[in-house]
């Protein structure tokens, strides 16, 4: 990533990385650590932070007072517990801070904001604006002053009469044209500038 250092598009492209990046998921079968090329592999924090740590923990512990192994179908069911809970939480913790963005965003319905291009659809450019970085969509069906098609292949989209091409990391100008508390979503308004 040390050729977009300090470009528009930088933090655009390192949050799709991210985002891209498959959930780590608690199992009992050793499948290595392909990042850091390990054939065997196991994680866990000290001080103990989660239950699989301390799953870990307790493992380790018996196996270094000489205890056999462990049966294995109860230790994977727990994996699979602790791995649906985790992704429950990550999912209520997202939930939570985009519920606290929208409410943050009602009372700037009709302010226009510098952003920065995040991602792009098929049905819409989300934008991030400064200085809060609050992500929102500009709807490219309610886009009026020209048609706006997403091209998947080259991933921009392209204004057809005008020409203008949008990628991650452009500049753009925006306007709050929704804060909706029930769906959760952040509408923004593309300023066409000429």
């Amino acid at each position: 990533m040390t050729g977009i250092k300090d470009k528009p598009e930088e933090n655009a492209i390192e949050m799709m990385a991210l985002r891209s990046m498959s959930r780590a998921v608690y199992s009992t079968d050793n499948i290595g650590h392909y990042g850091l090329a390990f054939q065997f592999y196991t994680h866990f924090t000290s001080p103990i932070r989660r239950y699989p740590d301390m799953m870990v923990h307790r493992l380790l512990t018996k196996y270094l007072n000489g205890a056999k192994s462990q049966d294995k179908a109860y230790y994977e069911e727990n994996c699979k517990y602790c791995s649906e809970r985790e992704q429950l939480a990550t999912d209520a913790e997202r939930a939570s801070i985009k519920l606290k963005l929208v409410e943050f965003m009602q009372d700037k319905i009709g302010q226009v904001f510098d952003g920065t291009v995040s991602g792009l659809t098929e049905w819409g450019m989300y934008v991030e604006i400064e200085p809060t970085k609050i992500e929102g969509m500009v709807s490219l069906r309610e886009f009026t002053k020209d048609y706006l098609v997403f091209d998947e292949e080259k991933y921009f989209i392209v204004a057809k009469a005008s020409g203008r091409k949008f990628t991650l990391g452009d500049k753009v100008k925006v306007r709050v044209l929704r804060a909706n508390m029930e769906q959760k979503l952040i509408d923004y308004e593309l300023i066409w500038e000429e």
